[in-house]
């Protein structure tokens, strides 16, 4: 059975949670702050952390660093807080999806499903992928679309290669360039937006209804799977 760890400080969160999880088969364990959220992931090792930023005793943007130094595990963020700065600080400090409150039960469980369904293979990234339309293979840096070869750059097939790898998971901006341009270009976000936007291009892929690339803004992008 997956274990889901919830950390969160508001009881009606956790109980709505706990229900809603419940329900889908998961079993539920409880934090009532960070504290006792650290030690409950540790002891445990849960397959999934559901986590706040506002808890009482530690901030939780700290709190994602220290569970990083030993937690592998995915974990998504359920937060009041909104704003773009405190997304990208969350993702980069190591969360691997961000929910705003208030949220629907519904586009939670599908959150779920995806970060799990990613981690389950995470140690063994895909080699290619092809959905019948779009074809992409990792090892001879080959593309097809419909059947027909397309030539993408040295760095678009890396912006490419880089999203595929990780299906479902938002990687923001920073992640990206450092990967991509290097250490020293994590601010030059007008980089990657030519490079997505010619990505999009080659691949026929419309912004405004995504089937591949999807942009949350100011934040990052995602690739969607399926």
């Amino acid at each position: 059975m997956t274990q889901i760890l919830i950390i969160d400080d508001e009881p009606q969160i956790r109980r709505f949670l706990t229900i809603c999880l419940s329900s889908q088969g998961y079993q539920v364990l409880e934090a009532v702050d960070a504290l006792s959220g650290l030690q409950t992931a540790a002891l445990k090792s849960p397959d999934l952390i559901i986590m706040d930023l506002g808890l009482p005793d530690i901030d939780g943007q700290d709190l994602l660093k220290a569970l990083r130094d030993f937690y592998q595990g995915p974990v998504i963020v359920l937060s009041v807080r909104s704003s773009e700065k405190e997304k990208v600080q969350a993702l980069d400090s190591g969360c691997n999806d961000y929910v705003e409150k208030p949220f629907g039960a519904n586009e939670l469980l599908a959150r779920i499903r995806s970060v799990l369904r990613t981690f389950s293979s995470i140690d063994v990234p895909p080699v290619n992928f092809d959905d019948g339309y779009l074809s992409v293979d990792l090892q001879s840096r080959k593309v097809q679309l419909n059947g027909e070869e397309v030539h993408l750059s040295k760095k678009e097939f890396e912006l490419l290669r880089a999203l595929i790898t990780y299906p479902g998971r938002i990687l923001t901006q920073q992640q990206l360039l450092r990967e991509i341009w290097g250490e020293y270009h994590t601010k030059d976000t007008h980089y990657l937006r030519v490079f997505i936007g010619r990505l999009r291009s080659k691949l026929k892929d419309d912004p405004t209804a995504p089937r591949y690339i999807e942009t949350e803004t100011g934040v990052g992008y995602r690739f969607k799977s399926g």
